[in-house]
């Protein structure tokens, strides 16, 4: 067979491939791996009771259940979740929003690869178009969804030494070139890998620039604000006529129903429904019913702050003084842990890539990712890139602690080979 461009692109192996087969044959199968590499969010039992009674509730109501499974919702996406969260946005943040500014999508992976093929690559002046990080690392999944080569383009970032083995991120902005190759600007907040939460100074900054060379700024909050807020330090939800935030609920616990929200300007919302009715007709509407009562109410808005936040806190705090402890010695920094549920080790100097560190891992039963994938755009060889990893603390305490511990082990072997 002969592929064109677009189908040679999935012949090749990617990071979030490598990353979502590891999720899957590890939650799927019956071998005993310790899955620390994916984003797959805890089942916490007080937020699935939650809904389960709304499930309960949908199977009583005549009829909802029947509409929820058997009828196609319009491309933008389940009109009454649509207008339930616009109005929480109003009225809890002071967001200048309507139903007309929000459309849903399957998956925010989905949406990226919308957003990201509308802004980046060839526009109509020939000019190659590219997505701009301005903080490297970032998310995996950016990586392989553009549908043109050289797509993106990153900075690499200022770097703050802090007590007890933590460092963290900086956007360099003496380093920031908006040129015109530049479609758009994103940035994950909480970052994924790292945990790292943009400050609400940095943001400001970002939009300014956005608004000065009249280019979007995506802000992915997959684990931020509003929902699930899922941030161990003080940020501020952002929206303007110059920012598209993408949200998701896969991390308030709903994956499985592959459901992305993005709030924009009128435009991009009615251009991202149509990419929906080409690309899969219309969004899926049971994570909308599952949510639906809480965005209502506003309930969803406490569940990020009474149970989730605290659920992931007390985690990380755990795996932290457990990796401090069992890695004493060793020349390690972890990013400090400001949200999302992951931990960004660096081990300095490591005498092995930490693509063959993933590998020594593996064999040993824990799954983790290596680090090298979490840099798109960024073209200049940097050493920093093959010496971290990204580890996950969602799972249940006793996989986390048997795989950190399974960590440290291989780690001291690598330094004392």
């Amino acid at each position: 067979m002969h592929f064109s461009r677009f189908g040679r692109k999935f012949q090749t192996s990617s990071g979030i491939l490598q990353l979502m087969d590891d999720l899957g044959n590890a939650l799927a199968s019956d071998e005993r791996m310790l899955m620390l590499g994916g984003g797959n969010p805890s089942h916490i039992p007080k937020v699935q009771a939650l809904y389960r009674r709304r499930m309960k509730r949908i199977l009583k109501h005549k009829g909802a259940f029947e509409r929820m499974i058997g009828n196609y919702q319009s491309p933008q996406g389940e009109k009454e979740f649509v207008q339930a969260l616009a109005a929480l946005l109003r009225s809890q943040f002071g967001w200048e929003v309507g139903p007309e500014n929000i459309v849903l999508t399957n998956g925010s992976q989905t949406a990226f690869f919308i957003l990201f093929n509308l802004f980046a690559g060839l526009d109509d002046r020939g000019v190659n178009k590219k997505i701009l990080f301005p903080l490297a690392p970032e998310y995996i999944g950016y990586s392989d969804i553009g549908l043109e080569k050289n797509f993106a383009s990153a900075i690499r970032p200022q770097i703050e030494f802090l007590d007890q083995n933590f460092f963290k991120y900086h956007i360099d902005f003496k380093a920031l070139s908006i040129t015109e190759e530049i479609g758009a600007i994103c940035v994950s907040r909480p970052t994924n890998p790292t945990g790292n939460v943009l400050t609400d100074s940095e943001i400001e900054r970002l939009v300014s620039l956005a608004k000065k060379h009249e280019l979007p700024l995506i802000i992915d909050s997959a684990y931020g604000t509003p929902f699930p807020n899922i941030i161990y330090t003080e940020a501020n939800p952002v929206f303007n006529q110059h920012t598209v935030v993408c949200m998701s609920l896969s991390k308030l616990g709903l994956p499985a129903t592959r459901t992305g929200v993005v709030i924009a300007n009128e435009e991009l919302i009615r251009i991202i429904s149509s990419a929906n009715a080409v690309l899969s007709l219309s969004p899926s509407s049971v994570g909308a019913a599952l949510a639906l009562d809480l965005i209502k109410s506003g309930e969803i808005i406490k569940i990020g702050a009474d149970l989730i936040r605290p659920f992931y806190r007390k985690k990380a705090g755990r795996a932290v003084r457990q990796l401090q402890k069992e890695l004493r010695g060793v020349d390690f920094l972890i990013h400090k842990p400001e949200g999302a549920f992951f931990l960004w080790l660096w081990f300095r100097n490591l005498p092995v890539t930490s693509q063959m560190l993933y590998q020594r891992l593996k064999q040993r039963g824990v799954l983790v990712v290596s680090g090298h994938y979490f840099f798109p755009g960024l073209t200049e060889p940097w050493p920093h890139q093959h010496e971290c990893i990204r580890v996950t603390y969602a799972q249940d305490e006793r996989i986390v602690k048997a795989g950190l511990s399974i960590i440290a082990e291989e780690v001291k072997k690598a330094f004392h080979a």
